[in-house]
């Protein structure tokens, strides 16, 4: 195959999948300061950083913005002054029904029953009048013009998405993501009995859909299949904006396990050296006893390994953090012997890479050079790509690709977004450690930050194949994580020019910890460095006052054809029977703006703005 224009072969069988930064040297990181610790102090001034009040104006003054209008999620004739009253209606009427347990477990069988009994047109008809209607906005790119028109003259954007999802039998799904993750190597040196548990493939869990109430799935097929997929997200990208996710299974979890067992080697080296329990950031490896850990564990001489550190223009300052650890992978696979660490288990030496076939090879160029594909026209249209995030057997991966293309196309502008989950533990040294690195190679910081999507299926695969469960253990454990995340995202935008954040949530305490802490830090929406982000169909008590007090708000908006959508639609019921237990206040919205319109006598009013 013809060679990736960004990602040259470093070694026959394997594509150069991690770009080294050049000249990187360790830096002081920023860090999350704890309770009772002084404040973080700013970093040092340089030529992009602004001041806090809106950038700076000719010659570095300071260009004072007025303060942005108060938000009230609490006024329902504001929140739904962009809908008719027939809409308030069905969302009173679908919000209601999402509610009912019963209704909802069998939302799939009922649907299909309808059809049946109604005839294909009728139950379109039926469709759009309720659920199609409520949480879909057409069936192609024509039809949803006319609502991606008028959110926009009420303040809010679109986010685009076809949400078109393959309509399979847990047994199907079961039978594809099996074959695809059956490893030639695997077969050909009996099995993988030495590799992590949680990057491996479980027949178990083969139907990734299982407890997976609030994401689109797709498996892989093959190569032609991930091109239709990429067309159409190009077209997306074409309308206005989308989402994207990887195509190729077997490659994000052979390079996710290598990725983490790196990380997790950087770990068990910092606690010989007595620095475990620290910040992510914090951890740094000092460069001597490092060598001579290498030497005594027999991976490499200190000749060797010192020929890494000056060939990468590390350790300069005598220690080693995890991202000069991290640029270290590339560099380590141009040497003719692959990278061995031990298994602190059985005292072995184990390699950390394992060869790929000649069709894993290709399928992981293919699925970079769509990559490339989505980010150049994304880049050529003033489109924001936001790669969604998946379960954490194959997200490091992901991430990690998602940080290349950044590398590429975020130089002028965030133009590819990586998602953060942050019900996963690790979130906030995520979140750091990706910070730092833009820090440091000077590209511009693009973060979505959602909750995440699939808690129920993560615990259940934990606790069935045997490894830490990677979730808070609570729901306000995650509220935790989520706000300590943006609160850092926020604290960097405060003096950076080159972060931007998306706060992806239906949580109106969230968004309103938003509001408060722009304010308390300085950061005016006209910046755009913070946008915000709900479903169609959902919160409108957030999204509208967002967007008519001039914050930066989306809707995500899926469209497709009514019955190739009936799988998105049976999860977003799933999703809002958790939800509505919440969610009485926006009913109550809802019907107190319905019945002032009835005693005003303004049912029939066409929405205003």
């Amino acid at each position: 195959t013809a060679k990736h224009p960004h990602f040259s072969a470093q070694r026959p069988g394997l594509p150069r999948l991690l770009r080294a930064p050049r000249c990187l040297r360790s830096t002081a990181a920023a860090r999350q300061e704890q309770p009772g610790e002084p404040a973080r102090p700013p970093p040092p001034p340089d030529p992009e950083r602004g001041s806090a009040h809106g950038g700076t104006g000719p010659r570095g003054t300071r260009r004072v913005q007025p303060p942005p209008p108060a938000v009230d999620f609490g006024d329902p004739r504001e929140a739904f002054r962009s809908k008719s009253s027939a809409e308030l209606v069905r969302a009173l009427v679908v919000l209601r029904l999402c509610a009912l347990e019963p209704l909802v477990a069998r939302s799939r069988q009922l649907m299909n029953l309808s059809r049946k009994l109604l005839g294909q047109q009728r139950f379109e008809k039926l469709m759009k009048m309720t659920f199609y209607g409520q949480f879909v906005a057409g069936e192609d790119q024509e039809a949803i013009k006319p609502l991606i028109q008028r959110n926009r003259a009420f303040g809010v954007g679109s986010v685009l998405d076809y949400s078109v999802e393959e309509d399979l039998t847990p047994e199907e799904a079961e039978r594809k993501e099996m074959d695809s993750c059956t490893s030639a190597s695997e077969k050909e040196t009996g099995g993988a009995a030495q590799r992590e548990k949680q990057y491996l493939a479980h027949r178990e869990f083969g139907d990734r859909r299982d407890r997976v109430i609030s994401a689109r799935t797709y498996f892989y097929a093959d190569e032609t299949k991930c091109d239709q997929h990429m067309d159409t997200f190009l077209r997306c990208i074409e309308a206005s904006g989308a989402g994207s996710s990887p195509c190729g299974l077997l490659p994000q979890l052979q390079f996710s396990e290598v990725l983490m067992k790196w990380r997790k080697f950087f770990h068990q080296m910092a606690a010989e050296q007595g620095k475990a329990g620290l910040a992510v950031m914090e951890t740094k490896l000092e460069v001597k006893k490092l060598q001579e850990t290498l030497a005594n564990l027999g991976i490499a001489t200190k000749a060797e390994s010192q020929h890494w550190f000056t060939g990468e223009d590390l350790g300069v300052s005598g220690t080693v953090d995890l991202l000069d650890w991290n640029s270290l992978i590339d560099s380590r696979t141009k040497l003719s012997k692959l990278l061995l660490i031990p298994n602190m288990k059985t005292g072995q030496l184990e390699p950390l890479l394992s060869h790929f076939t000649e069709e894993e090879d290709l399928q992981m160029k293919r699925m970079l050079q769509r990559m490339d594909v989505l980010a150049t026209r994304a880049l050529e249209l003033g489109v924001r790509l936001m790669v969604d995030a998946e379960q954490t057997y194959f997200q490091p991966a992901i991430s990690r690709l998602t940080l290349e293309m950044q590398r590429k196309f975020n130089m002028e502008k965030a133009v590819v977004f990586n998602t953060f989950q942050c019900y996963l533990k690790e979130a906030y040294d995520n979140v750091t450690m990706d910070v730092e690195l833009s820090r440091r190679e000077g590209w511009h910081f693009g973060a979505k930050l959602v909750r995440g999507a699939y808690m129920e299926q993560e615990q259940a695969r934990a606790a069935q194949v045997g490894y830490e469960d990677p979730l808070n253990p609570t729901y306000e454990k995650t509220n935790e994580m989520y706000q300590r995340c943006l609160d850092y995202v926020l604290e960097e935008i405060k003096y950076s020019q080159k972060i931007k954040v998306m706060v992806a949530s239906h949580n109106e305490d969230t968004v309103t910890f938003t509001i408060r802490r722009m304010a308390e830090l300085g950061i005016h929406p006209s910046e755009k460095k913070v946008y915000f982000g709900q479903l169609l169909g959902m919160c409108d008590q957030i999204t509208f006052p967002l967007g008519q007090a001039g914050y930066p708000v989306y809707k995500y908006v899926p469209y497709g054809p009514v019955n190739e959508v009936l799988p998105y639609l049976s999860r977003r019921a799933l999703e809002n029977r958790g939800f509505m237990k919440r969610a009485k206040r926006e009913r109550d919205l809802l019907w107190s703006e319905f019945k002032r319109r009835l005693i005003t006598g303004s049912l029939f009013c066409n929405p205003s703005h």
